[in-house]
């Protein structure tokens, strides 16, 4: 008999848990006085951006590849270059994501597999001292 392997998209709750844990990270990003750095590197509507991380931790969690199938490689570091991300904008972008996380997914252990990697790009993406 076979194990069935299941993916962390699939042991998170799918599509209805990642669409709930961006929504709730881009609404704290764009209320939270603690984020309000991070938030003016972004445009005035969050709502292409909100779309975009959604497709794309979809894709990471191994559920559909959507962002991949809409708009090709990621390129996250590249893409990003236009906005200035220095300590305090990689800080805020973090305390938001992780205060979503919390809020979104009741597994302690999930929550740290998915932070370790998280948390390794945000200091990634950083491209200002």
């Amino acid at each position: 008999m076979t194990e069935e392997v299941i993916t962390l998209y699939q042991a998170i709750g799918g599509d209805h848990t990642v669409r709930t844990l961006t929504h709730r990270f881009y609404e704290l990003m764009d209320t939270l006085p603690d984020a309000k750095h991070v938030r003016a590197v972004h445009p005035p509507s969050l709502e292409g951006s909100e779309e975009k991380f959604y497709e794309y931790l979809t894709g990471y969690f191994g559920g559909p590849p959507l962002y991949t199938d809409k708009r090709g490689h990621p390129r996250l570091r590249s893409r990003h270059l236009v906005a200035t991300i220095g300590p305090v904008e990689r800080d805020e972008w973090l305390f938001c994501f992780r205060r979503a996380l919390d809020e979104t997914i009741a597994s302690e252990k999930l929550r740290e597999i998915i932070w370790t990697p998280v948390e390794r790009l945000a200091f990634h993406m950083q491209n200002n001292e």
